[in-house]
């Protein structure tokens, strides 16, 4: 693009860029929020006769986390909140529902899957009656019933739950029959722990513990081989630093970025080497994506972190039709005086496209995988502030900069993105305003 521009151009100097930057600090008013950031290895037993005697499944799972009075993120469960009382709630809910079965078959059967419902939640002292009714992708219903709570400090917390799990016909039917054999409706019990623990920092581990007794409908299926099964997670995450209050003011602020670019059947590793190659049918994509402030620094470290959805709109060509993607990533920016300010930045997140692209299609049949939707998400951006470029004070909020749109199934570690190794990738150029 050209954007190392003439010399004659004048620039502030650093003292005058830092005093600048200090000005316009003073008039944010984002505080720092509820966020976090992990990723670990679950392991699950098999509840079903498998053909290679396997009785157990292991997942990487990233996990990101977000909240504040209007709606959440837990790992792989989001909500908006609907009414937010102090005894009573209720919220719209999104969770990941697992589906184990033995790991070389899972990009065949990839059997996991969204469920939405609606959550309603009432306090009864220390606890939560939490009453849920859920459905997956095709309606078949389920009814969650059961109590939870939370404990410990601001170190180390643990939040324990138990309930009963009532299940229609249609969904025993599919998930332990296989739609092969009628199963009856029946009625699960759950019992499962999270907890976190405070390391150093913003460093904490954290784990799960759950185990599911399945109802007599259910283990009496031909396929079922397991009467209770259990899960276990254990991992590593990033969350607000306890022995810090909680900063009324961040230094930076939100924004809105709008990109353009193309695709590319070059590895993300070859991309880094500035060794790309052109996809003969020009598949492009727009993207807009929106930044909201969780807080400036990380292991005290000037970061500036953001939760950051992202609508990409995928063009026709020649080989796809017109779709959209939806992302939703953590964002993590760092800042370089050069003279003229240069920002790094890289995400990590989700992304779920509404139709396979072509780019991936292609890259996955060449080594024998079945695509999906869901992948994994990672986002490598570095740009340029055009105020500090031209010595504008009105362009000092805005930037323009390249980034590389990655998906990927993480080298087939986990179940949740089709157990596949590969992906997509698309290179563009944005323009980024803070507001």
């Amino acid at each position: 693009m050209g954007v190392i521009l003439l010399p004659f151009l004048v620039y502030a100097d650093e003292k005058n860029q830092s005093e600048q930057a200090q000005s316009e600090d003073t008039t944010r008013e984002y505080e720092e929020q509820d966020w976090g950031i992990g990723i670990g290895m679950r392991y699950s037993e098999i509840p079903y006769v498998t053909a290679n005697g396997d009785r157990t499944v292991a997942d990487i799972v990233p996990l990101l986390f977000f909240e504040n009075d209007y709606f959440y993120v837990r790992g792989m469960e989001g909500g908006v909140k609907i009414i937010n009382q102090e005894q009573w709630k209720l919220n719209a809910i999104l969770r990941y529902r697992w589906f184990d079965i033995p790991a070389d078959v899972q990009n065949q059967v990839q059997g996991s899957a969204w469920d939405g419902g609606a959550q309603v939640r009432y306090k009864m002292g220390d606890w939560d009656l939490r009453t849920e009714l859920m459905a997956d992708g095709d309606a078949k219903f389920y009814t969650d019933v059961g109590f939870d709570t939370s404990m410990g400090d601001k170190y180390s917390s643990i939040y324990p739950y138990i309930g009963l799990r009532f299940k229609s016909s249609d969904f025993n039917t599919k998930y332990y029959g296989f739609d092969q054999e009628d199963v009856s409706a029946g009625v699960d019990l759950r019992a499962h722990v999270e907890g976190r623990y405070h390391l150093v920092s913003n460093l904490y581990a954290i784990g799960r513990l759950a185990g599911t007794v399945l109802d007599s409908n259910a283990r009496d299926s031909s396929f079922v081989q397991e009467s209770a099964t259990w899960e276990a997670y254990a991992g590593i995450a990033f969350f607000n630093n306890p022995d810090k209050p909680r900063k009324r003011s961040l230094r930076n602020n939100a924004y809105f970025r709008i990109a353009h670019g193309e695709a590319t059947p070059s590895n993300l590793g070859d991309i880094l080497k500035f060794n790309k190659e052109k996809d003969i049918y020009e598949n492009k994509l727009t993207s807009l994506f929106y930044g909201h402030p969780l807080t400036d620094d990380l292991f005290g470290l000037p970061l500036d972190i953001y939760l950051s959805p992202g609508l990409v709109y995928h063009h026709s060509s020649a080989v796809q039709d017109n779709f959209f993607e939806y992302v939703l990533a953590i964002k993590a920016d760092y800042t370089v005086k050069w003279p003229w300010r240069v920002r790094f930045g890289v995400a990590e997140g989700l992304s779920y496209a509404s139709q396979i692209t072509y780019i991936e299609q292609t890259e996955l049949e060449k080594k024998g995988f079945r695509p999906s939707k869901l992948l994994n998400y990672l986002d490598f951006t570095v740009d340029l502030n055009i105020g500090d470029v031209f010595n504008s004070k009105s362009w000092r909020k805005t930037w323009l900069g390249y980034s590389i749109h990655h998906r990927s199934g993480i080298f087939e570690t986990g179940s949740q993105f089709g157990r596949i190794k590969g992906g997509s990738n698309y290179t563009t150029l944005y323009l980024q305003h803070h507001f």
